[in-house]
This record gives C-alpha cells, structure tokens and sequence, in this order.
C-alpha cells in the first residue's frame, strides 16, 4: 500500500521528501498494534512522507524461506525474485519502521520470515570475500530506524530474558544502516493488565517518538483507547 499526504507538493519545494518503509505484523485488524500504526501512518503523513505499509498478515506474506530459496541464497543475481516487492521498497526507502507484538519475547513468527526471506545478500549486507572476513552493511542509505512493540511481559522479565526481538531490530538490523541514523524505540509492557489509561499514555510516547524520529513535531490526531484493541 503507497500513501501520499495531501501537503506532500509544498514539502517537496522546501526539503527532502522522507520515503518510509513500514512493517506491520499482526493477525487482528482491532489489536492495540493497529492503533499503534494508525499512530505511526499519520504522524508520516503529517510530515509530507512518501509511506510504503507491508501488513504482513494483510498482505498474506509467506514467510517460510523455502528450500529452492536456500540453495540459490547466495545467487545474488536471483535471490530477490520471489520477493521483488519487498527487496524493491527496502532500497527505496531511507527511513525503516517496524510495528507488532512481541510473543515468548521475540518477533514474530511471519515478521522473522520476513527477515529471513528479504533480508538477503548484497541488499542488506555484502557477505565475507578475500579482503573481508565478516560481512559489511548494505543499508547505508537508510537514515532512521523506529521500532514499536507491545510486549505481555513485564520490563523487568523481558530485560532478563535478553529482549531478543528488541535487540534483533535496534541491533542487528541497526548495525546495517547507516552509522549515525535516528533510531526510536517504545514498548508497552504488561499489555494483559493494560488499560485504557496506560495506552492512552503509550500512544503519546508513541507520538513523541515519531517527533524525534521525524526531526520536528508533527499535529496528528491520537487514537482513542478502544476494548476491542485491549489485545496487543
């Protein structure tokens, strides 16, 4: 889905039109993540961006890397091909934003395969030659990364387990962008005891996040708390 603002003509005459590739991963329209994106949609927006949305659910992804993928992995003139879209839109964009739930503290299950599936060599990073011995970034044209999650747990317990999915995205995707980019992270802990006060809270960070993501602050409408999106 492409996404153009109305104000998006004037932005183009005074500066840099942002091209944002957003992430969406989850399986039911009325969940607190939807609200989170509805959030995350309108603050870009707001600010005259260009918006690339990936509903991974939505989209029907398939996000099992298959054995004739695996086998040409390193084909790096076909490895893309069955995820044309997805590769084409990652080296479009400057600005990177993924949104789901954290389950058993990780990503996902089809947001995973969507990593492993898009994320492939001499797109996301070159692998080891004779003058390299580990691979290298290939993402240096992407300048911000944002990354919102609910997570069921509490702050304390998902910092003991390690925040795996957290540190997946902030740092081992991080460290394939560009060097000095705008990075953003907000979670909502303990999403089963939430209420409508605490996602209500959220949602502002969520917006004040955006803000610094974006450079400037931006007027968007926040959603209001719904119980249908008590759910993560």
């Amino acid at each position: 889905t492409r996404v153009r603002s109305s104000a998006a003509s004037d932005v183009y005459k005074r500066q840099v039109l942002m091209r944002a590739l957003v992430v969406y991963c989850h399986p039911t329209e009325g969940s607190f993540n939807a609200a989170i994106r509805d959030l995350v949609m309108a603050k870009l927006q707001a600010a005259g961006a260009e918006v690339r949305l990936h509903d991974l659910y939505g989209d029907g992804f398939q996000p099992i890397l298959t054995s004739a993928e695996w086998r040409g992995y390193l084909d790096t003139a076909q490895n893309c091909v069955p995820v044309t879209r997805e590769v084409g839109d990652l080296r479009w964009c400057d600005t990177l934003i993924f949104i789901y739930p954290t389950w058993w503290y990780g990503l996902p299950a089809i947001l995973q395969g969507w990593l492993d599936r898009v994320l492939l060599p001499d797109v996301a990073f070159l692998m080891p030659d004779g003058a390299n011995k580990t691979i290298r970034p290939g993402l240096n044209h992407i300048n911000r990364l944002g990354v919102f999650t609910t997570c069921g747990a509490s702050r304390l317990l998902t910092w003991f387990v390690g925040a795996p999915g957290k540190r997946t995205l902030t740092r081992g995707i991080g460290l394939l962008l560009k060097p000095r980019k705008r990075s953003v992270f907000a979670a909502h802990y303990l999403m089963d005891s939430s209420t409508p006060e605490s996602r209500q809270r959220h949602l502002h960070r969520v917006a004040a996040k955006m803000d610094k993501l974006i450079g400037r602050s931006v007027p968007a409408p926040i959603p209001q708390p719904q119980p249908a999106r008590v759910t993560s």
